[in-house]
C-alpha cells in the first residue's frame, strides 16, 4: 500500500485517539514533508484537514441517528469538551450539535465520505534520471497556495509571460515553476520564473528566490499540460516511494524548455524533485 493509503487507513482506524502529523506520517512509513505534499496532492485535502473533517463527519452521523448524549460523541471524536466539540461542528455545518440530532438527517450538511485512492489517476512514467543539481537563483511572480486553491497557478503564469525575455540579467530562456515553504496545514509559495545573474531587490515588481546546490530526481511529464497533475499524483504516491529515495525539504519545481509550446500547453515538462539518497541497507550475518 502506497503512504497515503497507509495513512488514510491509519486515520480510519483511529478517530477517536489524539493522533499527531507525526503518528500518521510514522504509520505511513514516511516523513511528515513527504506525508504532507503527497496527501494533498493526491486527496486535494490536508493531512489534519481530512482528519477533522472525517470525525465530525462520524459525529453528524451519530447525531442524526439520535445520539443521546453529545459529550459520549464528542470524545469519540477526539474532542475533549462539550464547547471545543460544538464549536468546531457549528464552523463546519452552521449548525449545532442540539440541531443535528433534533432533525434527525443529514440532508442539509456536506459530510466527508472516507477517501479511496483512485488508481485511475495513475499514469506510466519513465524511469527517473538522477540528478545533481547546480544553484540556482530564480526572479519572478509568486502567490501563496493551497492543494484547494492551486487552480490559481494557471492566472498566475499569464501574469508573467510578457516578463519573460525582458528581466534584466536574464539567463537563457528556461521557465521555472516553483515550490517552496510547504507547512502542515497544506499551504506552499508557488513562483513562475526564470534563471537571473542576480536577484532582484525590495524594491523590484519581481521577486526571487536562491536554490540550492541538490540532489534530485528527476521525472518527465509528457502530453498536454493540463493532465500534468496526473504525472504529479503518480510521482508523489507511486514512482517516489518505489525510488527509494525519500524528498528533501527544499523546493521542487517544473522546468520548460524548448521541448514545451507555451502557446498550445503541449509538449514535455521536466518534474525535479530534491531527494536525500536512500539509507544504506545493513549487512546481514
Amino acid at each position: 500500500m502506497d503512504p497515503v493509503g497507509k495513512a488514510l487507513w491509519y486515520m480510519e482506524c483511529h478517530f477517536a485517539k489524539a493522533i499527531t502529523l507525526d503518528d500518521i506520517a510514522e504509520a505511513s512509513g514516511v516523513s511528515r514533508f513527504n506525508l504532507s505534499r503527497s496527501f494533498g496532492t493526491a486527496t486535494g485535502h490536508t493531512v489534519m484537514s481530512y482528519l477533522r473533517r472525517r470525525r465530525l463527519a462520524e459525529a453528524a452521523r451519530a447525531l442524526a441517528e439520535g445520539a443521546p448524549d453529545i459529550m459520549t460523541v464528542a470524545l469519540d471524536a477526539a474532542y475533549s469538551s462539550h464547547e471545543a466539540f460544538s464549536r468546531a461542528f457549528r464552523d463546519q455545518y452552521g449548525l449545532t450539535p442540539e440541531q443535528v440530532r433534533a432533525q434527525g438527517h443529514l440532508n442539509n450538511l456536506t459530510c466527508l465520505e472516507p477517501i479511496r485512492m483512485d488508481e485511475s489517476l495513475i499514469v506510466e512514467l519513465d524511469a527517473p534520471r538522477l540528478e545533481r543539481g547546480r544553484e540556482l537563483r530564480i526572479a519572478g511572480l509568486s502567490g501563496r497556495y493551497s492543494f484547494e486553491t492551486n487552480q490559481g497557478i494557471p492566472s498566475l503564469w499569464q501574469r508573467f509571460m510578457p516578463h519573460i525575455g525582458n528581466i534584466p540579467g536574464q539567463v537563457g530562456r528556461k521557465s521555472y515553476g516553483i515550490c517552496s515553504n510547504g507547512d502542515d496545514t497544506g499551504h506552499f509559495d508557488y513562483m513562475c520564473g526564470v534563471e537571473v545573474k542576480e536577484l532582484p531587490d525590495a524594491r523590484a515588481e519581481l521577486t526571487g528566490i536562491r536554490i540550492p546546490a541538490q540532489q534530485y530526481l528527476v521525472f518527465l511529464h509528457k502530453g498536454h499540460i493540463s493532465t500534468i497533475s496526473s504525472t504529479v499524483y503518480t510521482i508523489w504516491n507511486k514512482a517516489l516511494p518505489e525510488s527509494g529515495y525519500q524528498a528533501a525539504c527544499a523546493p521542487d519545481f517544473e522546468l520548460y524548455d524548448d521541448r514545451f509550446d507555451a502557446a498550445t500547453g503541449a509538449g514535455e515538462v521536466e518534474i525535479w524533485i530534491p531527494v536525500k539518497s536512500p539509507s544504506p541497507v545493513s549487512p546481514t550475518h
